[in-house]
């Protein structure tokens, strides 16, 4: 059984990089963004949402700054580089064909299914 939640995991840099294409953002706005988007099926831990920010600030793809925020806790801000904007499209591209090549691997008739269920 596919394991939906191990699939999207696999593609945390770049739901993080799509939240951050719509502007700056800040961990917790990133993360509810993410499982509203899914209809509360996915939310990242807070660990992997902040290893990833580090993984993507280290690879040049985010930049981080703390905001100014007069009352409450200070929050930092992500912003996506235009090396992270490049590296996003050619991640749809990618995308792109792994679904579309699933989608050929998988893709059954209705005879194929009736044969196969028939052994």
């Amino acid at each position: 059984m596919l394991n939906f939640s191990e699939i999207l995991r696999g593609l945390t840099d770049t739901i993080i990089l799509a939240q951050l294409t719509e502007g700056d953002s800040y961990g917790y706005k990133i993360n509810k963004a993410i499982s509203e988007s899914s209809q509360n099926s996915f939310e990242l831990k807070e660990a992997t949402l902040y290893t990833s920010f580090r993984r993507l600030e280290e690879n040049g793809l985010i930049l981080s700054y703390w905001g100014d925020e007069n009352s409450g806790a200070r929050r930092r801000y992500y912003s996506i580089t235009d090396r992270g904007k490049d590296i996003f499209r050619e991640n749809q591209g990618d995308w792109k064909r792994i679904e579309g090549l699933v989608e050929k691997l998988i893709r059954t008739t209705d005879s194929h299914v009736s044969v196969s269920l028939k052994k």
